[in-house]
């Protein structure tokens, strides 16, 4: 108990995994100077602290929460998990009653919370309690079931898929397609690592894909059209895919954010235009299109130095889970991973025409408390593992003492 106690500094130091706190700094720091560069040119002069200062205090928020989910070990994660998810779902639904009606009035989604001057989305904290909750799920599973067989993978797959459809129904409610691609990335990362056998995993893979394609040519006739309607498609839904199609076509009603975000981050060329230096006027650029400013001030190279950093911090998260052996944080990290991961792909492809606009932010970097704070979370979910691994080791080794 005494070596316990007198534990030394640097041994507390190696059990925070400062990789990865390195990698979101500097995407936070790329993020406050982003935000700054869009204020500075899209709005009043007071503004722009407004939005610099908030957005500071949203990182600040989403430190403490990542220090106070490191406290939380294992075991008491996977105790919490259905309370957490069980409260993210009683949110999502809530908020399709209590939802912002200036937010809906301008997007069509009933996404928002509005408490005053403050907005608050609640799929954003969902997401990490969302993956706690399969991760469970699926370890829990496996563990019943050690040995994979077609009938026990369906078993699980049945489970996945009943754990995931409240959140879908949630999401469709809200108009919100956007975001149900997020968990439905979460949900695939897991099941691609969670053990199915192959048998199941390549024929849905074919099948998802006929079907993606399937929707795609539909979408592309009128005919098509009038079918996909019928199944709750709007027309706000069609307009983005029509404008990621032919983004030339319509450049001054819905197709001017997107060919404005290309005109923006094609002007950087090769090293950008410099830092505030801006000529090209992109809508909301300071939080789903922000990856136009870093194209226009920081060029090709900043570009890549970005997506360098956020693959770095894809790779300290997957060190930190090989490093651990523990089933349950592999599904945790598996899913956290996914869902930065379909964030950086989908954000930064449709702000250069690669993908359809879904309003999806860059994470760490775009403007916007509630999405930000959904991301730290599942950073603290990631940072918990080093801290409680390390804690443990220590505990080990003084114990041979």
């Amino acid at each position: 108990m005494a070596k316990n106690a007198t534990r030394q500094p640097d041994e507390t130091d190696s059990r925070i995994d400062w990789g990865i706190i390195f990698c979101v700094l500097m995407l936070a720091l790329i993020g406050l100077a982003s935000i700054y560069v869009a204020a500075t040119h899209d709005s009043s002069a007071t503004s722009i602290t407004s939005a610099v200062v908030s957005q500071l205090v949203w990182y600040i928020i989403g430190t403490i929460a990542i220090v106070i989910i490191m406290q939380f070990d294992s075991e008491q994660l996977w105790k919490v998990a259905p309370l957490l998810y069980g409260i993210g779902l009683f949110l999502l639904f809530s908020v399709w009653v209590f939802y912002s009606r200036s937010y809906y009035a301008s997007t069509g989604a009933k996404s928002w919370f509005a408490i005053g001057p403050l907005t608050f989305q609640p799929s954003e904290v969902m997401k990490p309690a969302f993956i706690l909750m399969l991760a469970r799920v699926v370890a829990d599973h496996n563990n019943n079931f050690p040995f994979h067989t077609v009938n026990s993978d369906f078993r699980l797959i049945g489970k996945i898929i009943l754990w995931t459809l409240p959140v879908a129904v949630a999401l469709k409610m809200q108009n919100d397609f956007g975001t149900m691609l997020v968990f439905f990335a979460i949900a695939g990362g897991v099941i691609l690592v969670s053990g199915i056998t192959w048998k199941i995993l390549a024929p849905a893979m074919i099948a998802l894909g006929v079907g993606g394609s399937g929707v795609l040519a539909l979408v592309t006739t009128t005919m098509g059209r009038k079918i996909l309607e019928k199944v709750g498609f709007q027309a706000y839904q069609f307009a983005r895919v029509d404008t990621w199609l032919h983004p030339s076509a319509d450049t001054s009603n819905q197709g001017y954010q997107l060919w404005q975000s290309m005109k923006a981050v094609g002007s950087g060329g090769i090293f950008g235009t410099g830092f505030n230096v801006s000529h090209v006027y992109v809508p909301v650029r300071e939080s789903d299109m922000i990856f136009s400013v870093i194209g226009e001030n920081f060029g090709f190279i900043g570009g890549c130095v970005l997506i360098f950093l956020y693959f770095l911090l894809i790779y300290q998260m997957i060190r930190v889970t090989f490093d651990t052996k523990n089933v349950f944080y592999a599904y945790i990290s598996t899913g956290v991973i996914m869902m930065i991961l379909f964030h950086v792909f989908e954000n930064i492809g449709m702000s250069i025409g690669l993908l359809p606009l879904t309003g999806i932010p860059l994470p760490f970097v775009s403007q916007g408390g509630s999405a930000l704070i959904g991301n730290l979370i599942g950073i603290g979910l990631i940072m918990s593992m080093r801290y409680h691994y390390k804690s443990y080791m220590f505990s080990r080794n003084e114990s041979f003492k």
